[in-house]
Parts: structure tokens; C-alpha cells; sequence
């Protein structure tokens, strides 16, 4: 369908909270699932969030704000013995008794279905204990992460608290019921990336992952620092020893993570050779070590190809040699499924004294993914939830994700990953409704009859700023004043949703131009990714991407529909 040429504008004030997350990954290798073990390590990175009035972020649980940081060096709080230092003005450092983790000497894949251990307020992670090589992939052993210890800082994953006030309405539900909070959803702008010294097309982006693991909450305190005994009560919540447990004014929640994959379309090539070279289709539901593998037959495991989301079967309890799995098992690739779980409680069932396993360790993970993340109106699935009146504990993890089809080898020369992800209340745009009334951004948007060029020099004057003033100060105020994204154009009579035939041609449309009401946007600026596979039937998604000088994100999806061909059947 033709693109709508009125403005897409994006509402900020009461109705948002941007939360950008830029990281660093870096190192001289990394360290695919399979074979190698050596680490990445993490740069420094920081954490940035803007909130509304609705919406207010801590580290520490004590002091609130709009914005917040925190890198490598701030982390976790140095000083244990200071009781002076818990109750300082600043965010320079975290509480003391965080048990925050920035992977040690790097990352390792690791690899979780997102349970809760609820005695200790902590997400699962399991890692590789060892690995066989099979005739058909590599048989899969997995031993538990230990929970990282405060003042500790192992190896593999990087974890650290937030605390999210949400200050909507003025009742507070003590009992847990997730009916009972509202929805928060996952910007557009969200995405993982290679660095900017990073090697492209090695494909390490594609296996991370970053969870949100909702520890417990409390009723929002009164006060715009947190005092007394409320500091001790919000920097201990935990799950109380079981989801949905009360006690101390703490509602414990521990429920399942919410997990983002992002880039769950996007495989580069060398990733998808690997797979075709090593995967072999596994035969019978023999769960013995002499399972066997079509090693014979021209027909092996399923077809993976760029521009498709597959199943990630992440692993939900520690794996012994006897078990038999293999890291291709599940229906997606080598199609054997004796050991895949079909419920998410078969996937984490322990056996206990006497009992004998269910024989089921692989999951596929219901993630949030890149693709939901573009849906709009009425498809747009929330991301989590929040309790209103309340101050909710969040662990966030970021990891690399072993069980990912795209964690090969040859990752490693990838060397450096940037992340950025950010979180609306707003479900809806303007584009969405058919808005048609005033201007929502009061004082952002253009004024009548102004160009953009007109516009950005009034920003800059009310700033008591020129074109010749530092680039930062211009950014900045640039920023400050414009909240309105800028607009995608197509040639009039572009289809947005298009199909193709099979083994048909396909030419992604072209952007005929870009408009914004600040920014003078040149075409070329447009970043297009995404890919159609002609040769294999699905849903492509082709993504258009540009931004203002104010960071301002405009994003347009061509919907590409691959049918498959038919044969006629013949009359007799």
C-alpha cells in the first residue's frame, strides 16, 4: 500500500520512558558453543534512561531520576563498610550490597529457558561442560553457572539491577497478578549491532540475548528520595522463597524472564555453512549414545536460510553424556525431538530422590523477538508488564546465547557488539488511528508554513546558539526541542505487502525521498536490511531505517510473501 504522507510524530511527555543501553563487547576471539572456550571481554558501556513523570529509574533504589548511567567502573560499589555512602546524592557508584556482574574476564555462550531460581532471586544460566563430536553435530554437555557471589565477578555474562518506579494511578496491589499492571513495550529503535571497530558479517550479533528477569516489588514511596527503612526494603526485595509470596510489604514475582532475541531473521552466510556442513538428520527416538545419524542419505537436516526465524531449543536443566543430546536436536534442525520438552514445565523438571528423568532438557524459548518488535496497532505484543504505584526490582542479563543457531566458530573475529534497547508505554501512533488534529508535540513540531532548515536555525537561536557553535551544544538542543520523527517516502503506488511467485524475481523498493521538520535528510541516509529468499517459501520482511538530528528513529517494513509454486494437476 501506498505510504501515508501524513507525519509520523512520536509522543514523549506522560507517555514514555526511552531506555538506550549501549554495550561494548570486545576481544580477540570469542567463543562459539561448540568447540572453543576462550572469552570475550566487555568494554566499558553505558546505560542511559530518559523517563516521563509516570516512570522514574534508580541503580541503588535511593535516588530517582529521568536519566541514569553505569559502566564497567561503576558497576558495583567499591566501598562495603561506609554506611554513608548508601545514602549519598549521586549514582557515581551502585549499592553496596549488589551482587552486579560484568563477565569476569569476558563472555561465554551460556545458554537458559529464563527460570527463576526463587531461593536465591536469580535466572538459570547453564554453560558447556563438554562436547563430543558426532556423526551428525556434537553431542551436548551442561553443567549450572553458579550465581554470581557479592563482590564476585566470573566469567560469562554480564548482570546488574534496575529499579523501575512507575507512579501511574495511586492503588497498590500487594497480591501478585499480572492482570492487576500494565503493558510496557519495546521501542523501535531497539537493536544489537557490531561496533563501530567491529568486524562486520561474522554474525556474533545474531546469538545475543537479553533477558529481564522481574525479581519482586513494593509500593512506590511517597517521596522523590527514597529514606529510612524503605531503602533496606527495596534494595532486599527478592522472590520470598516462592512466585507470588508476601511478606515485609514485598510482592515477589520471579516469574519466567521475558528474553529479547534481536536480529532472529538475520544469518550470515559462513553461519549458515557451518550448520549445512556439521548438522546431519538424527533418526528414531533412541536416547542412547548410538543414536544414529542419515549420514548416507542425500536428505540431512531442514533448510536455514537468511530472512527466517528458527526455534532456538535453549537448554532447561543440566545435561550428562548419558542423556544423548545433541546441540542440532530439535525439530527446526536435525529433526529429532525424543528429548525437546513441549511444555515449559516438562523443560525444567528435576528429578527427585528415586525418580527417573522425563528425558526432556532442550526448550524452544518463546523470545520476544526483532520481527514482533516492527509489528504495529493491534498486532503490537507487549513486552513485559509493570504494577502501578510501584517499585519493581529488575536483573537484567545480556549473554550470548550458546544454543543459537548463529554461535559458530568463526563468530569470534566479529570481536565487538553494540547494544541499544529502550521501553514505551505507547502502543499506538498517530499513523496507527488516523490522527488528524493539533500538533501532539506542543511546541516540537514545525511551525506553519516554516522549512526544516527555517525551523532548526529558531531552534538553535532560542538556545542562544549558531551554526558555528560546537556540534555538541547543537545536538543537544536540537534534542531537546524535537521529538517528531522524520517520514520514509515510497514512489506513490509502492506496496508495502507484496508477493512473490517462487523462484520468481524480487527488487526491494527504492526510497524516493525523506522529510523531516528540524533535519534535511538525504535518501541516501536510509539504512535497508533484511533479505527475500525467492527460492524458499516464507514471510521476508524488508526494514527501512532513518534517524534525525535528534535521534528521532523512522522505520518502514515492505512485507515480502514467498508463495510456494504448484503443480497442475493433471485431468485424466
Amino acid at each position: 500500500m501506498a505510504r501515508k504522507e501524513n507525519k509520523r510524530k512520536k509522543r514523549i511527555l506522560n507517555l514514555a520512558i526511552i531506555f538506550t543501553f549501549t554495550a561494548i563487547v570486545f576481544g580477540s576471539a570469542t567463543y562459539a558453543w561448540f568447540i572453543g572456550m576462550r572469552t570475550v571481554s566487555v568494554n566499558p558501556f553505558e546505560v542511559e534512561i530518559a523517563a516521563t513523570k509516570s516512570l522514574e529509574l534508580s541503580l541503588d533504589g535511593i535516588n530517582w531520576s529521568d536519566t541514569v548511567t553505569i559502566n564497567k567502573n561503576n558497576y558495583m560499589n567499591p566501598n562495603t563498610t561506609d554506611p554513608e555512602k548508601n545514602n549519598r546524592t549521586d549514582t557515581s557508584n551502585l549499592y553496596k550490597d549488589n551482587t552486579n556482574n560484568w563477565a569476569g574476564r569476558g563472555l561465554i555462550p551460556v545458554s537458559t529457558v529464563g527460570e527463576i531460581d526463587a531461593a536465591a532471586s536469580r535466572m538459570k544460566l547453564y554453560e558447556k561442560g563438554s562436547l563430543t563430536a558426532t556423526k551428525g553435530g556434537y553431542r551436548l554437555m551442561s553443567s549450572r553457572v553458579p550465581n554470581a557471589a557479592k563482590g564476585s565477578n566470573p566469567d560469562g555474562y554480564v548482570v546488574f539491577d534496575l529499579f523501575i518506579r512507575n507512579s501511574s494511578g495511586t492503588e497498590y496491589y500487594s497480591n501478585y497478578n499480572e492482570l492487576n499492571e500494565e503493558a510496557i513495550y519495546l521501542t523501535n529503535d531497539s537493536k544489537v549491532t557490531v561496533g563501530s571497530t567491529g568486524v562486520r558479517d561474522a554474525g556474533i550479533e545474531n546469538s545475543v540475548r537479553v533477558a529481564f528477569a522481574q525479581i519482586g516489588r513494593v509500593k512506590a514511596p511517597t517521596t522523590t528520595k527514597t529514606e529510612g527503612d524503605d531503602i533496606a526494603l527495596i534494595q532486599g526485595i527478592t522472590c520470598n522463597g516462592a512466585t507470588g509470596a508476601e511478606a515485609d510489604g514485598v510482592t515477589g514475582i520471579c516469574r519466567t524472564a521475558t528474553i529479547w532475541e534481536p536480529n532472529d531473521t538475520s544469518h550470515v552466510a559462513n553461519a549458515l555453512t557451518w550448520y549445512n556442513t556439521t548438522c546431519m538428520e538424527r533418526n528414531g527416538a533412541d536416547t542412547s549414545a548410538a543414536a544414529s545419524y542419515n549420514v548416507a542419505s542425500s536428505t540431512t537436516c531442514k533448510t536455514v536460510v537468511n530472512g527466517q526465524a528458527y526455534k532456538t531449543y535453549a537448554i532447561g536443566k543440566e545435561i550428562k553424556v548419558e542423556n544423548a543430546v545433541d546441540v542440532y536436536d530439535g525439530n527446526d534442525y536435525n529433526k529429532y525431538t525424543t528429548d525437546v520438552a513441549s511444555s515449559y514445565a516438562d523443560a525444567i523438571a528435576v528429578p527427585g530422590e528415586g525418580e527417573t528423568s522425563n528425558g526432556k532438557y532442550l526448550f524452544p524459548v518463546p523470545y520476544f523477538t526483532d520481527t514482533m518488535k516492527l509489528k504495529t496497532g493491534v498486532e503490537r505484543p507487549q513486552f513485559m508488564s509493570l504494577a502501578p504505584n510501584s517499585v519493581t526490582k529488575v536483573r537484567v542479563y545480556i549473554y550470548l546465547e550458546g544454543q543459537d543457531i548463529d554461535n559458530y566458530d568463526f563468530a569470534s573475529i566479529g570481536k565487538q557488539i553494540s547494544v541499544k534497547f529502550g521501553f514505551t508505554k505507547e502502543r499506538f501512533t498517530e499513523d496507527d488511528i488516523n490522527y488528524a488534529g493539533p500538533d501532539l508535540n506542543q511546541g516540537a513540531g514545525p511551525i506553519a508554513g516554516e522549512d526544516a532548515a527555517a525551523k532548526r536555525a529558531s531552534i538553535l537561536t532560542a538556545a542562544g546558539l549558531t551554526s558555528e557553535s560546537p556540534e555538541a551544544d547543537i545536538k543537544a538542543a536540537i534534542k531537546a526541542a524535537d521529538h517528531t520523527a522524520p517520514v520514509i517516502h515510497f514512489a506513490t503506488g509502492t506496496n508495502q505487502n507484496m508477493t512473490v511467485t517462487q523462484g520468481g524475481s524480487f527488487t526491494a523498493p527504492e526510497v524516493d525521498s525523506v522529510t523531516d521538520n528540524v533535519s534535511t535528510i538525504n535518501k541516501s541516509a536510509v539504512v535497508q536490511s533484511g533479505v527475500v529468499n525467492t527460492a524458499v517459501p516464507g514471510i521476508y520482511r524488508i526494514l527501512y531505517e532513518v534517524e534525525d538530528e535528534a535521534g528521532n528513529l523512522a522505520t518502514e517494513v515492505v512485507a515480502v510473501t514467498v508463495t510456494p509454486t504448484t503443480t497442475p494437476t493433471q485431468e485424466p
